[in-house]
């Protein structure tokens, strides 16, 4: 069995040598598994790329891929997935928080017969904002995704080779994994995984990151939020139905009741927002469509360092 590990490298200079110091380790001590490993660098503005040259150099079956700009940790990923020849494919952090020496839980869930096998924490070692983004980003996934509530979606998961064939088939910018692979399969699975603190620095995502994040996934494959926008805008023209009524009836019974100046402004600010999100939303996704039909790059490989042979 092979087994290919795509690790998606952002700033993360002090942190990746020790993780693929880990991975080396984990396969020389089980020496059952073929193995190749992918450090996709995703145009880090610090000296992660510098030192992600040099790792070739003392680890075997390594290729570092570095992209020509900054296209999101979801696009890096892709761009390994590319690459990808292993049986089993398995993606994990380079902040050296999810524990390559504990990849052997993941394949023996894929050897059970699962597609997917996603490493779920018992104690989480992320900042309370990133715990805040990730529960909100499950709650979203559960609504628009239809991912069941018990599942767990991280980053640390473990792939069988023809999910990740049918991952790859999607060419268009804006990809999302978790959406990807729930219109795949539902055979998924969690497994127990301990999350470690990090090495080094804080989290890379901010909350705009955050945004365009939810953004690709819930525009790229959903409809919902539409259809959200839809029954809105039909909820606030009934309430402004009733409300119109309820301002003529009150006017037969009181002929010198006075029209409320502020009332009646703040109903049009009201259904003026309702119908400026809801365009606002239609463009979004307009947007989007025009960019992938303009065959806009999901990413792009600038340069590609493997492994030298070793005597």
């Amino acid at each position: 069995m092979k087994i290919s590990v795509i690790i998606p490298c952002y700033k993360s200079e002090k942190t990746v040598e020790n993780v693929v110091r880990d991975i080396e380790l984990f396969f020389n001590q089980t020496e059952i598994y073929e193995y190749e490993t992918f450090l996709v660098d995703d145009y880090s503005p610090d000296n992660t790329l510098n030192i992600l040259k040099e790792l070739p150099k003392r680890y075997d079956k390594l290729t570092v891929l570095a992209l020509s700009k900054n296209f999101g940790q979801h696009a890096a990923i892709m761009a390994g997935l590319n690459r990808a020849t292993g049986d089993i494919v398995i993606c994990m952090d380079d902040d050296g928080q999810t524990p390559p020496l504990e990849m052997q839980k993941l394949i023996d869930k894929i050897n059970e017969g699962y597609d997917i096998a996603y490493a779920k924490y018992g104690n989480k070692k992320h900042s309370s904002f990133r715990n805040i983004g990730s529960k909100f980003n499950d709650y979203m996934t559960v609504k628009l995704l239809g991912k069941p509530r018990n599942l767990y979606v991280s980053s640390y998961f473990a792939a069988k080779k023809y999910v990740i064939d049918e991952v790859i088939k999607y060419k268009n910018p804006y990809p999302y994994l978790g959406g990807l692979i729930l219109r795949i399969t539902r055979s998924i699975a969690n497994v127990e995984v301990t999350h470690y603190d990090r090495l080094e620095g804080e989290t890379t995502y901010s909350f705009r990151k955050l945004i365009q994040l939810w953004a690709n996934g819930f525009t790229a494959f959903s409809v919902t939020p539409l259809r959200i926008a839809s029954i809105t805008g039909f909820l606030v023209s009934v309430g402004g139905l009733v409300f119109a009524l309820y301002i003529i009836v009150n006017r037969f019974m009181n002929p010198y009741m006075a029209i409320g100046w502020s009332s009646l402004m703040a109903a049009v600010l009201v259904t003026n927002g309702v119908v400026l999100m809801s365009l606002g939303l239609i463009g979004e996704y307009i947007g989007r469509v025009y960019i992938s039909a303009n065959k806009s790059p999901q990413f792009i490989v600038k340069e590609e360092i493997n492994s030298e042979p070793k005597n």
